[in-house]
């Protein structure tokens, strides 16, 4: 990275995607993937955990999207209402507490075709459902290589007030590290020219010409 050219830097800009690719628990818990110490203990806890995606599931999970951050009174009945408008739904399961059977205001919903998911993907994302903005994203368990779920340290997204946030997700992307755009040979970032010290020396010479005239 320290001494990558411009047209490197170009490459490198497009290549780091903004969403993980493979889900890792240390680069999530990083804002820029840079940490190489987890800061958290859950990040340990899914550093060494081994998970394996539920194969019972039926469902197709490239049909399948996960509908979060919902009303806890919302139902199965509405989010199959709201995302009808982009295609016929085949499944829809809201996920509840085992023991109170309150919802825990996320929800899976399997469209008949993947076309009509992709859809879904692109238009349902921020809205308003119930009052609620609600976050549309493909199911990562059988998707995303490497996921580990929230109740094991992983997961994407999370609160401030936790201080367990997980970049990487569709709603809290990676951003570029510093350190991708800055070159510590040059101490310059990458297309910007040297400052002109002429410039500089000569304000510095002239100071010193009026403070000696000062004095005179």
């Amino acid at each position: 990275m320290e001494n990558c050219s411009e047209d490197d830097f170009k490459v490198l800009s497009k290549c780091a995607s903004p969403l993980a690719l493979v889900y890792d628990p240390l680069k999530a818990g990083s804002i820029d993937r840079t940490d190489t110490e987890p800061h958290d203990r859950a990040i340990s806890r899914a550093l060494y955990s081994d998970y394996k995606p539920n194969k019972r599931l039926s469902s197709d999970p490239e049909s399948t999207l996960f509908v979060a951050r919902l009303h806890k009174k919302t139902t199965e009945e509405t989010l199959t209402r709201e995302f009808s408008q982009y295609g016929p739904i085949k499944s829809c399961h809201l996920v509840r507490d085992i023991v109170t059977g309150a919802s825990k205001c996320y929800a899976f919903v399997e469209f008949v075709s993947k076309k009509d998911a992709s859809l879904a993907y692109r238009r349902a994302n921020s809205s308003n459902i119930d009052g609620m903005e609600v976050l549309v994203d493909f199911e990562c368990e059988r998707l995303l290589p490497g996921w580990i779920p929230r109740r094991l340290g992983g997961g994407f997204g999370g609160k401030k007030e936790s201080g367990q946030l997980r970049f990487g997700g569709r709603a809290r992307p990676f951003k570029k590290p510093i350190n991708m755009l800055f070159d510590k040979e040059t101490n310059m970032f990458p297309g910007r020219s040297r400052p002109n010290m002429s410039y500089k020396r000569s304000r510095d010479h002239s100071d010193d010409r009026n403070y000696h005239h000062s004095k005179r």
